[in-house]
């Protein structure tokens, strides 16, 4: 951690001087029923939002809150198959207040869509969630990648390159304008860069995974336009376990004759401390297409991670470490550089210290810190066993913040400061070493006025990016030192009509430094078909988004219709200029620019509850979007490249009991506003088939879950994969997960 971070520290505690940590505590108890048979609902996720603290009922349904300062809480219960319930309590000094929660079941997806702002309450430190998936839709839906995990959200797409490398796209926005966390912290490490690198996360791994947008995204970043994806996985506990419980898990591909395991525990180790342990092994082979087997596109991988937390009645503090190993290869491209494909090995070690402080009798309620650091390296093998290129990153962030009740004009809120100290390194390219820093400040608070819900935000951002060596006749440019500071400001407004519809808007002003590798990237990138090319004269990226939603929802029927206008000035992407290297002919040179860029679209949703036991679903998302054109010989707009067309899904589910099945279409219109030397791709229809099927065994919950993809193997092609003109998408496949809660 540098001096400016530590100074940053000092001054926010600094601020407030006679905190008073929370002492006298009380016992939360009861029991989780179904309200139509007074059953037992096991396995329940309940969380207290202004603690975030979490815990699982018990298979009888009980469950039991310890050490709960005095003081009036938001209780949230989740189970798929019910309706979420929200309730206020009071918890008294050294009582056990004692309830029943009674969840009324339903057919649809009990985690659609949820206004942001509006009173349902996420289970970790992401306010707000837009999205939240877990439990049987997780299980579902759950792939190889995080993206292919998320592909079927509306207004979501997967940038691909074979199976492993996959990371998502909202609204045709992805890479760094798309912020990937796990337990509210980056990843640390360079999926953002380029297509062929993967992101260090495994779903497998989560518990659940949330999606935000508007104000609650600039805790997390300044140029988080395009929203937010949290993984869940709790690794530091913030609530002592009653006994040992936990999950493990075994999933099974027949298209790339795939297998996983996974195993994750929580246990207590005296009176107040918790070890959570999980821990999961990944290996696929080549994935088979229509058109035969994709080669050199296996992948070997394992995520493992262990916790340790000390528990009181004013809050935890913890520590945990992680370690992310993954062995895949990059299909082969006998037109740009490696007609035998290129192999990526990566790694990557993570240690953090987390801390939550309770505060009595206090404006505001707790303190929250956080210290990361990450290690990650990785190299990518040509097919002679040579070595192309290598990338490492040291990644070191801290950040605090606290949450308060009625200040000033607000209900609620959080004030918190962010550092991030990251150090990059280039080894088989001309791109120097470079080192850059980070200090952000932001404020997000939230009112309600009668039926109206006003939330803002906003964060002041300063960052500086040292490149190693200086070199003022470099090919791309100066080379030299950039500074970049600037305010990022986000306001949402949701009003409710009554009779279950609700309308709103929400603004966006984004910043966005330019990043190590688009000031001074120049060399050739094999696995990537390219040869990159920096330009240290970047300005930064501004942006200014712009959503209008109405949303409808009772208990039978939901729907959803988003508007969005996002507009860029100086929008960086690297741009095909088309032109051959003349260091390595066969890869055409990638420049990054800077140009203006405008987004807009729609999204549509619907789920509808037929009878008592059949749900439709339904969804279609449009994303236009285009470059101005700044040279000499022509003037006006032109489409981007990597953009999504006019794509939804459909599918009808009957639930009866503990079973859940049905079938899934997907279909994509013909994308023909491409960009330069970009390929076209063809409409499609692709249908899935999908069941689910849970049973309890004495103190086991058994889940499983088949889908059968791509049922009719037909052949169509993802236009933002990087590989469409050499291979279709996967043929026909199925997966079985099982997965035992104990």
């Amino acid at each position: 951690m540098n001096y400016y971070t530590l100074t940053f520290l000092i001054l926010f505690i600094g601020v407030f001087p006679n905190f008073a940590l929370a002492d006298d505590s009380g016992v939360l108890s009861g029991r989780v029923v179904d309200r139509e048979t007074s059953e037992p609902v096991a396995y329940a996720y309940l969380h207290i939002e202004e603690l975030n603290r979490t815990i699982t009922a018990h298979s009888d349904g009980t469950f039991q809150f310890s050490n709960l300062p005095a003081d009036t809480y938001t209780l949230s219960v989740y189970r798929i198959g019910y309706q979420t319930l929200s309730q206020r309590l009071t918890i008294t000094d050294d009582k056990t207040t004692e309830i029943t929660i009674s969840l009324k079941p339903t057919v649809l997806n009990s985690d659609a869509l949820e206004v942001i702002g509006s009173a349902v309450h996420s289970e970790s430190n992401l306010e707000h969630a837009s999205k939240t998936i877990s439990g049987t839709e997780l299980r579902k839906d759950l792939g190889t990648t995080l993206a292919s995990t998320l592909d079927e959200i509306p207004g979501f797409g997967s940038r691909s390159m074979g199976s492993a490398p996959s990371r998502p796209v909202i609204r045709g926005l992805g890479g760094k304008r798309l912020l990937i966390l796990q337990d509210g912290e980056k990843t640390g490490d360079v999926s953002s860069q380029s297509a062929d690198h993967a992101v260090t996360v495994d779903p497998m791994a989560a518990e659940k995974i949330e999606i935000a947008r508007g104000p609650a995204a600039l805790q997390y970043g300044a140029n988080a336009i395009g929203g937010v994806i949290n993984i869940v996985r709790n690794q530091i506990a913030t609530v002592q376990p009653q006994h040992l419980h936990g999950t493990a898990s075994l999933q099974g591909e027949s298209v790339n004759m795939g297998a996983v395991a996974g195993l994750e525990t929580s246990l207590p180790l005296g009176k107040h401390i918790a070890l959570k342990l999980d821990g999961n092994m990944r290996s696929a082979q080549n994935i088979n297409t229509p058109e035969g087997e994709l080669k050199n596109s296996g992948i070997l991988s394992t995520n493992n991670a262990m916790g340790l937390s000390y528990i009181q009645p004013w809050g935890h503090v913890g520590l945990a470490s992680s370690m992310y190993l993954n062995t895949y290869g990059i299909p082969p491209d006998p037109n740009a550089g490696h007609p035998n494909g290129a192999n990526i090995e990566m790694q990557k070690y993570q240690a953090e210290v987390g801390s939550e402080i309770v505060l009595e009798n206090s404006v505001f309620k707790s303190i929250k810190a956080d210290i990361s650091y990450k290690n990650y390296y990785h190299r990518e093998i040509e097919s002679s066993g040579n070595i192309g290129t290598e990338f490492g990153m040291l990644t070191g962030n801290a950040s605090i913040f606290t949450r308060h009740d009625e200040l000033a004009f607000f209900d609620k809120g959080k004030i918190g400061l962010w550092a991030e100290a990251k150090n990059y390194a280039v080894q088989g390219a001309r791109t120097p070493n470079s080192d850059s820093y980070s200090l952000s400040g932001y404020f997000i608070e939230a009112k309600d006025i009668g039926s109206l819900h006003l939330e803002l935000g906003a964060r002041f951002d300063y960052v500086n990016t040292i490149p190693a060596q200086k070199d003022p006749i470099s090919q791309i440019g100066t080379i030299r030192e950039r500074s970049f500071n600037a305010l990022s400001s986000s306001v949402s407004i949701i009003y409710n009509l009554g009779k279950g519809f609700h309308t709103g808007t929400a603004l966006m002003h984004s910043f966005r430094a330019p990043s190590q590798e688009e000031l001074y990237s120049e060399g050739p990138h094999l696995a990537s078909y390219s040869y990159e090319v920096g330009n240290p004269d970047l300005e930064p990226e501004r942006g200014l988004g712009k959503e209008l939603f109405l949303r409808y929802k009772t208990t039978t029927v939901r729907a959803e219709l988003n508007l969005y206008h996002n507009s860029f000035d100086s929008y960086i992407y690297p741009r095909n200029t088309g032109s051959p290297s003349p260091r390595l002919p066969s890869l055409n040179i990638y420049q990054f620019i800077g140009v203006d860029a405008v987004f807009q679209g729609f999204e549509v949703s619907s789920q509808l509850q037929v009878l008592n036991s059949w749900a439709l679903t339904g969804s279609v998302s449009y994303t236009h979007a285009h470059s101005k054109i700044n040279n000499t010989n022509d003037s006006g707009w032109q489409p981007l490249p990597m953009i999504p067309p006019l794509q939804g899904t459909g599918s009808i589910t009957y639930a009866e009991g503990d079973l859940r099945l049905g079938t899934k279409v997907h279909f994509a219109a013909k994308q023909s506003r491409t960009g330069e030397f970009e390929t076209l791709t063809n409409e499609y229809i692709v249908f899935d088939l999908f069941t689910q099927y849970r049973f309890q065994s004495g103190n086991l919950l058994h889940t499983f879950s088949l889908n059968i993809e791509n049922l009719f193997n037909t052949t169509y092609r993802n236009h933002l994969s990087r590989i469409k003109e050499i291979t279709p998408e996967p043929g026909i496949g199925a997966s079985l997960l099982y997965r035992v809660y104990f």
